[in-house]
């Protein structure tokens, strides 16, 4: 069967290519087998191919997410069938026409859009999980995030709403506010230091405990401002490449705390499942989309490498022929 392999850890665009592997056999007890149709490519899959998060000796397929169907089940398989469409488990090197499964890490998925529900795997976890992990936020409460038209973003502003949490959305280019707003943002602002008071006034006398950044850099000094006392900052990741600009006298002052989010952590392994099966069927119903920028198939593997540089969301299709 087709993969898609690393010789090495290296640049993505030089070490991944097409590969024939052989193929996984019949489900055991408790497995399933699963066809990949479709599969998200991201920055974390870049840094898994340079080696930052470790990982099996190459050659070695790759792949973090990927969404299917059920071909096979094995003996003692109870909670999906045959034809289920469902998630491969996160970070089980999914960028390959048919992959084993433990069954338990299954749920099936609800009708809907396929480039959809195809997203659901990671982003809308660590969202769910940055707004329960770090502190106790009440219904009514204030989150204030910017890089909000990420796909974490809208899933953050998506899963806040149903749990009755209300949302600042800063966002780098203007044309994207309106955008976000019928996402369901509460507040969207151009990511300025000029739109902090605009925020502040619009929350009153509201508590913003936390902040999630994905941007890095001077776009960080903006959510400190925003925080209210003993709020919490949580980074997953980091658009510009740059250090966090934290300004010292607010982080004392007003006793914050900075945290560090990767979805892979072991300590939410146990948390992943539910939280998409939270997510599912907010995707399912349209609540929560993630615009596509394209499909490629595998074969133009090169070409979607290109493109996830320029920016956009791309899936790759390994339903296509070669």
């Amino acid at each position: 069967m087709r993969a898609l392999q690393i010789s090495a850890y290296g640049n993505p665009s030089e070490v991944l290519r097409i590969a024939e592997i052989p193929e996984t056999g019949a489900p055991g007890a408790g497995e399933v087998l699963i066809e990949i149709e479709l599969a998200p490519l991201n920055k974390h899959d870049l840094l898994f191919m340079r080696g930052y998060f470790g990982g099996p000796v190459a050659p070695t397929v790759v792949g973090n997410e990927g969404y299917g169907h059920v071909a096979a089940v094995g003996p003692n398989v109870k909670n999906v069938k045959v034809g289920d469409r469902v998630l491969a488990p996160n970070l089980s090197l999914t960028w390959r026409e048919r992959l084993l499964a433990p069954a338990k890490a299954l749920f099936p998925l609800p009708g809907g859009d396929r480039l959809q529900l195809a997203q659901l795997a990671s982003n809308p976890p660590t969202a769910a999980l940055i707004l329960s992990e770090y502190t106790d936020l009440k219904p009514g409460d204030w989150i204030v995030q910017n890089g909000a038209n990420s796909g974490v973003g809208r899933s953050l502003i998506a899963i806040a709403k149903k749990r009755g949490f209300r949302t600042i959305n800063l966002v780098r280019r203007r044309e994207l506010i309106d955008e976000i707003k019928q996402a369901g943002g509460d507040i969207v602002l151009e990511d300025d230091p000029a739109s902090v008071a605009e925020a502040a006034q619009a929350v009153g006398k509201g508590a913003v405990r936390l902040a999630v950044d994905s941007v890095g850099g001077s776009a960080t000094a903006t959510l400190i401002q925003l925080l209210s006392d003993r709020g919490v900052l949580v980074t997953y990741s980091s658009a510009t490449g740059q250090p966090l600009a934290i300004d010292e006298l607010q982080l004392i002052g007003k006793h914050l705390t900075v945290k560090g989010f990767f979805l892979g952590d072991y300590d939410h392994v146990s948390k992943v499942l539910p939280a998409q099966i939270e997510a599912a069927p907010l995707v399912a119903s349209g609540a929560l989309t993630v615009p596509v920028a394209a499909v490629y198939p595998i074969a133009k593997i090169k070409e979607a490498l290109e493109h996830l540089h320029k920016g956009g969301k791309i899936l790759l299709d390994f339903s296509q022929p070669q």
